[in-house]
């Protein structure tokens, strides 16, 4: 564990320096946005399934694409079109999955509205897996040995790998790694599997919180403080991998990671009130409580792990807003599509968008897990549409490879929930 003293940590031996920002070009030398959704992902070489079957009554199928619906997807080459159905217009909800196929083991959610990534770097993920293990058994004592075999299940070398393919070096990946493995640890020890509870989580939320936004008092309280962020795992592990990220990441980045933090915990706190008082929020309401308990802190520290900064006035407009937050509502709802199971499975009543859109909406948990994928495509059609818009309205070269970065997680998260096995099976719905 790094030292730390009243006024923050000491700095971490082998740390990344962070790069020098891209230098804006000149307006005539930018790319135009055409450019950058050509660009954006390169082609995936993936072996086509059956073609869907043809749309509902009430939906239509497309066969041919529009400049939005390549923005920040779209694989190109033979076998792509069967894969990933496109439509232009508006964004339509997905054909609805074949009946008579059930799903097979890593196979994606049927129906579902993705992008393939090509396979993470072997060497990297054995590397980021190796260092994050070491990390959470040496430097912050993150579980008992009975827990090991759950922490390797969780693959997070593969995980944060492929989120991050642009990430210069594995010490920047290891940015990622650590404060991804914090977060799902804080998750477990106090909200979920592992001791968690809705009884009492906004105090151990917020001291927890000081261990990345630290606590200033006078110099009587400071060393009690001080001692609490080792009282238990989820501070240790906060406090560990927010003093790597501070001392790579600018002071608007750490910042920024901070505000989305807040933002996560305030989704925890939502969630937990309504598991105390035993209520099923409408639909819209869990959606909205899922745009703060969401994956946002994630993807929006891809500059950091890239090396570079997206400038804090860049990241504060309201269409890039937008573009993080439909990101990080729609990478959520893949995490309510894969872990169905593993919660039905669980004690207690767990909420996600199928279940409640089976209670709010009296659908059987069929039709409600259906829907669920049709809200999930279309926020991610709308992600895509919203990035397009700001690649043409402001083609800073920050911009385009921020956004570049933010998809790259989309299609890195949904890539490893599908192949996550250990973790997740999917419903027989098909």
């Amino acid at each position: 564990m790094p030292d730390s003293g009243p006024l923050g940590p000491t700095p971490h031996p082998q740390r990344p320096t962070p790069r020098a920002d891209l230098p804006e070009s000149p307006a005539a030398a930018r790319p135009p946005a055409s450019d950058f959704l050509a660009a954006l992902h390169p082609p995936v070489a993936v072996h086509a399934p059956p073609p869907l079957p043809a749309a509902p009554s009430g939906r239509t199928s497309e066969d041919t694409p529009s400049a939005l619906r390549r923005v920040l997807r779209g694989p190109t080459g033979p076998g792509t079109s069967a894969v990933f159905p496109v439509r232009g217009g508006l964004p339509l909800p997905h054909p609805a999955p074949p009946v008579s196929t059930p799903p097979t083991e890593g196979q994606a959610v049927p129906g579902l509205y993705h992008h393939p990534i090509p396979e993470p770097d072997p060497v990297r993920v054995e590397e980021v897996s190796r260092r994050i293990k070491r990390w959470a058994e040496d430097e912050v004592q993150l579980y008992p040995e009975e827990w090991e075999g759950q922490f390797d299940g969780f693959s997070v070398g593969r995980y944060m790998v492929g989120c991050h393919p642009d990430a210069p070096t594995v010490d920047h990946l290891m940015l990622a790694t650590r404060l991804m493995v914090a977060e799902n640890a804080l998750d477990d020890c106090y909200c979920e599997d592992h001791g968690g509870s809705p009884v009492g989580l906004g105090g151990r939320l917020l001291l927890a919180h000081t261990a990345i936004d630290h606590f200033h008092t006078t110099a009587e309280y400071t060393p009690a403080w001080e001692e609490s962020l080792t009282s238990d795992a989820p501070r240790r592990a906060y406090r560990s991998a927010m003093d790597y990220f501070v001392g790579a990441a600018t002071p608007s980045q750490a910042d920024r990671y901070r505000h989305d933090m807040s933002r996560l915990h305030l989704g925890y706190l939502a969630e937990a009130a309504w598991a105390e008082t035993d209520h099923v929020p409408q639909v819209w309401e869990y959606l909205a409580m899922r745009q703060f308990n969401n994956f946002r802190p994630c993807p929006t520290i891809t500059d950091t792990i890239g090396g570079y900064e997206l400038p804090a006035d860049l990241h504060a407009r309201p269409d890039m807003q937008r573009v993080i937050a439909l990101a990080g509502n729609a990478t959520t709802i893949v995490n309510d599509l894969y872990s169905y199971t593993k919660e039905l499975n669980s004690p207690g009543r767990h909420l996600n968008l199928p279940v409640v859109i089976a209670e709010r909406e009296q659908l059987s948990d069929r039709d409600a897990y259906l829907k669920a994928i049709d809200v999930h495509n279309e926020l991610m059609h709308a992600f895509e549409a919203a990035a397009a818009d700001l690649a043409r309205a402001c083609p800073v070269p920050t911009v385009l490879r921020f956004l570049r970065g933010v998809a790259a997680w989309v299609d890195g998260n949904h890539d490893w929930h599908r192949t996550n096995t250990y973790r997740y099976t999917l419903p027989d719905f098909w």
